[in-house]
């Protein structure tokens, strides 16, 4: 079976509310993104829809609950249920988030964050290889929107994740919206930050809208909510990402408050204008 890949293009997380919208015209959006665990039923209109999407668009997997950085072991039924998938639907792409949502037997509906110690790289690369050997394929990892940073971290994020792909094998999934809200909330630049992430491991890109609250000491603290427009701070940080690491498959996350599809096209439309300004400036 041949893999599709994704499009340098603007894509789309797939909500059924808007399946009609789609087949009916999705122009600009050329991909789409699923969460692995709404799929990993036998069937039913979930599945059929997806097959029917899967034959006209490129297909993203995110996942959300394998704790890729958790301290135990990956759950073998949950990694069954994701292979599975993967083997039967072949998307052009999965992903997971560089995060713990596990404790003993217990499920977060969370996704926690991580010290970047020695040891904690050795276990998030020991679980993704176990992932990759499962799927039959590399998979990308994706940066955090970070709310705390801790004492014990000895190494800077960009680095860390430069790291694990040097060790694993793996891609990168680089959340533009994730940096802005972990630099407004740990005082650093996203410039910055951007400017020492391996771009040339980039697989996928992902905007999303954010909320603004304050900290105890009355700081500005962003939620990464996936609930709203993307902001224009993170429009421009996306422009800066492109002009560096040249046109990629730039995805819209909007997963509460869901809005009608003219909308969430309108997003899709501003990030289709953000990759044709790099072709023209190229």
């Amino acid at each position: 079976m041949t893999r599709t890949i994704l499009p340098a293009a603007p894509g789309v997380g797939y909500k059924p509310q808007h399946f009609d919208d789609i087949l009916a015209g999705a122009a600009p959006v050329q991909w789409l993104e699923i969460h692995a665990e709404n799929y990993m039923g036998d069937g039913g209109r979930p599945l059929a829809q997806l097959r029917a999407l899967a034959e006209r668009f490129a297909i993203s997997v995110h996942g959300v609950g394998l704790s890729i950085g958790g301290e135990g072991a990956l759950d073998p039924d949950h990694l069954a249920r994701l292979t599975h998938l993967i083997g039967w639907l072949n998307p052009a792409s999965f992903s997971e988030h560089l995060a713990w949502s596990t404790h003993d037997s217990a499920f977060l509906n969370d996704l926690l964050p991580l010290p970047y110690t020695d040891a904690t790289l050795s276990r998030v690369v020991a679980h993704i290889d176990q992932v990759q050997e499962a799927l039959g394929r590399p998979m990308l990892l994706e940066n955090p929107s970070s709310y705390l940073a801790f004492a014990e971290s000895s190494w800077e994020e960009p680095a860390f994740l430069r790291e694990i792909a040097r060790r694993s094998g793996c891609g990168l999934l680089l959340d533009v919206n994730n940096v802005f809200v972990s630099a407004t909330n740990l005082g650093f630049t996203p410039q910055s930050y951007i400017d020492a992430f391996p771009l040339e491991l980039v697989g996928e890109i992902h905007v999303g809208g954010h909320d603004t609250d304050e900290d105890d000491h009355g700081a500005p603290l962003l939620i990464d909510s996936h609930g709203r427009e993307v902001a224009d701070p993170v429009w421009a940080l996306l422009d800066y990402t492109l002009a560096r690491s040249g046109p990629k498959p730039v995805l819209i996350e909007w997963d509460t408050d869901v809005p009608d599809w003219s909308v969430l096209a309108e997003e899709a439309r501003r990030a289709d204008e953000a990759l044709s300004r790099l072709r023209i400036a190229a």
